[in-house]
Formats: C-alpha cells, sequence, structure tokens
C-alpha cells in the first residue's frame, strides 16, 4: 500500500509506489511534546482552519528550527530620500492630488499622504451591470477604487521601526479612508494590505500600503463570512471570540495578550509565523474602531512587526485587513482582524494544483520564539 503522506513529505528520492517499509526510513524525528496520540512521531499532521474549513498541512518532516527562517543575505542599506522616488517630499507632481493629508502642525510638510494608484486596478468609472456571454463568460466593468497611502515621507522608515504615534497615524489614515469609501454606492468590499518587499510583490520601496475597494465582494472573504454565519447559528456564539478564547487557553500559540488584542500564530497557520491580531471588541469592520482601539493597535502591530523584523532579519511580509463587508458591519458573528503573513517560504505545484498549504514549522514553536523577542 502507498504511503501517500510519505511520499508527498519525505525524500526527494521517493517513488510513487514506494512501499511503506521504504517511505518510513525516510522520516525524521519529531519532538514528543507535540505528538498526539495514537500518532507515530515524525508524521506529518492535517490541521483545519476553523474560519475557512480549508486543510493545511504541518509538514514536521521538513520543519526547520524557528531561527532558520531568518534571512540570509542583508538587505541592501536604503537612503533616507531618493530624487526619483515618486513618494519622497518634492514629488508630489509625481502623483495624483491627496485624497487625504496629515501635515506636521509645527513646519506643515506632511507626514501621512493618501493618492490615487497611478496604475489602479478598478477605477471609479463605469457600470455595475454584469454582462453575459453565451450564459457561461461573465463580466462587468472593473468598478471600484485603488488608493496608496504613502506611510512616511522618509524613504527607509518600515513600519517596524516608526515610533507608536507615527504608526497610529497611519493606522488612522487606513481607517478614515475605509469609512468614507463605505459610503460610496457600487462599494460592496474594502481590503486594506501592505506588500513590504520583493518577495510581497511591493515594486516600490518607499514605505505605503494600499486600499482597494470593490463592487463585489470576493469569494474569499464571502467564505469566511459564511463559515461565520455558520458558526453563529449552530452555537449562538462569536466563531472569532471563541478563537481567540481558545487560543488563550491553549497557550502555545499566543505572541501577546493586551486590554484590546490578542496576537496568535493560528492553529492551522498556512505559512510559517502567519500572526494575527485579535480585537476583543465585538466589531465585524475596521473603520468601528475607537481612537484609542487604534491607538493600541499602533503599539501592538509595531511590537508584532519590530519583534519579526529581528527576529528574522527584515522578512518580507504581507499585511492584511481582514473586515466585513461593506453594509453587513453590524454582524455579531464575525470579527475583523489583522493578519501579517512573512513571505519566508513559496508555494509551488502542490499548493497551486490542491489550493492546501503546506506550512513547515510548527506555529507551537514559532509563537514561543517570537514571544520572547525584545521589542
Amino acid at each position: 500500500m502507498v504511503a501517500i503522506v510519505d511520499i508527498l513529505w519525505g525524500d526527494r528520492r521517493a517513488i510513487l509506489g514506494a512501499p511503506q517499509s521504504m517511505a518510513r526510513r525516510t522520516r525524521g524525528r519529531r519532538s514528543a511534546r507535540y505528538a498526539r496520540p495514537g500518532r507515530e512521531a515524525g508524521m506529518s499532521e492535517m490541521r483545519q482552519d476553523p474560519t475557512t474549513r480549508e486543510w493545511v498541512i504541518i509538514a514536521t518532516q521538513r520543519r526547520k528550527r524557528p531561527s532558520d527562517f531568518a534571512r540570509r543575505s542583508p538587505r541592501t542599506e536604503k537612503p533616507a530620500f531618493v530624487s526619483s522616488c515618486p513618494f519622497c517630499p518634492g514629488n508630489e507632481a509625481l502623483t495624483p492630488p491627496p485624497e487625504h493629508c496629515l501635515a506636521d502642525p509645527n513646519t506643515g510638510s506632511w507626514r501621512v499622504r493618501v493618492v490615487a494608484n497611478k496604475y489602479p486596478a478598478v477605477t471609479p468609472e463605469g457600470s455595475t451591470s454584469r454582462r453575459a456571454d453565451r450564459g457561461l463568460f461573465f463580466s462587468m466593468d472593473g468598478i471600484g477604487f485603488h488608493e496608496v497611502i504613502v506611510e512616511t515621507p522618509v524613504h527607509n522608515e518600515s513600519l517596524a521601526l516608526m515610533n507608536d504615534a507615527q504608526v497610529a497615524e497611519v493606522l488612522s489614515a487606513w481607517r478614515q479612508r475605509c469609512e468614507e469609501l463605505s459610503r460610496e454606492p457600487a462599494v460592496r468590499s474594502i481590503v486594506i494590505f501592505k506588500n513590504h518587499g520583493p518577495a510581497a510583490g511591493t515594486s516600490l520601496d518607499h514605505p505605503h500600503s494600499q486600499l482597494v475597494a470593490t463592487s463585489i465582494v470576493p469569494r474569499h472573504i464571502r467564505r469566511r463570512y459564511e463559515v461565520a454565519v455558520g458558526y453563529y447559528d449552530d452555537n449562538g456564539r462569536c466563531l472569532y471570540a471563541d478563537l481567540a478564547e481558545r487560543e488563550l487557553e491553549a497557550g502555545t500559540r499566543i505572541v501577546m495578550d493586551t486590554r484590546r488584542y490578542t496576537v496568535f500564530h493560528p492553529f492551522a497557520s498556512h505559512r510559517p509565523f502567519e500572526t494575527w491580531i485579535m480585537p476583543k471588541t465585538s466589531q465585524a469592520s475596521f473603520d468601528q474602531a475607537t481612537i484609542e482601539e487604534v491607538e493600541e493597535l499602533a503599539r501592538v502591530l509595531r511590537t508584532v512587526l519590530l519583534k519579526l523584523h529581528r527576529g528574522l532579519d527584515d522578512p518580507d511580509f504581507n499585511l492584511v485587513i481582514d473586515s466585513a463587508p461593506v453594509g453587513e458591519d453590524r454582524a455579531d458573528f464575525y470579527r475583523w482582524h489583522v493578519r501579517v503573513v512573512p513571505r519566508i517560504t513559496e508555494a509551488a505545484g502542490f499548493e497551486i494544483g490542491s489550493g492546501m498549504f503546506i506550512n513547515t514549522a510548527l506555529p507551537e514553536e514559532t509563537a514561543p520564539f517570537i514571544r520572547a523577542l525584545p521589542a
């Protein structure tokens, strides 16, 4: 009988049809601390993400020590100002007029700017009417808003290295634009995200984040929402509140816990060091956060990013705010949250073919590693 798990995750020389006895010889040793009753030590484990019902493979045979994920080649030092950068001070004419601008009260110079993306994925013009071709091929105009949040005038000042007040100004700009764009009649979903580093998809070095508001609710967002609805119907409680509570009870995957936020590496982390920041207040949409909650989130987010910066040597990462679809923000069954996903491993053919992620790190090991780092 073929040992499917061993063929996938064991010795790359293993061939389809190899007997189990051969596959077993490729297995590594797994710490007894994380071995499950009834499971052989060293065996890979499938874990289900309770928020999507998707399965993730924790490939323990391939796993590395948390410190092994640190960048091996140092980043090139960047200057504080680049004359050709469209986001550096003095080059404001290279971007569209600002939609939002936070100025320094003493100097009048800007500290945070929000501008329309010069090369947008979606635009405000057009119709939301859907077109059908041959009853199978549906299309519509790319209606929406695509904005860039320039987080600082300093070209080499990342969020991890800012102070809490600076990070709070960036988050406040995110919240304000989210609140304003949610009033647009065509907008159904708003995604705020940040790509840090080439592996995360950034094309400009200057610290910035983006916001895309669309006239449809993307399937992945709708799926999370539907799972939360089903959980609420079955249990009468918020899935995300229960998730944070269960993570606190388990304790092993907690990174930090504050008055208003719980930070953890999820049980079914899709990638190594994936980090969730979950508010303790029942709010479905990020724009419902109060000033005090935004200020505390700034402290928590900066701490998380600084720990990743120190522990993994400034890794590339994606940051996303998961928020309820527009107009559905009063739901008691959903809770907005922040996901930070370091891009220190790459998806390959299996992930593309199956839709399942392979994680080569145990969240029970990565969380205490990050928790112990100074901030």
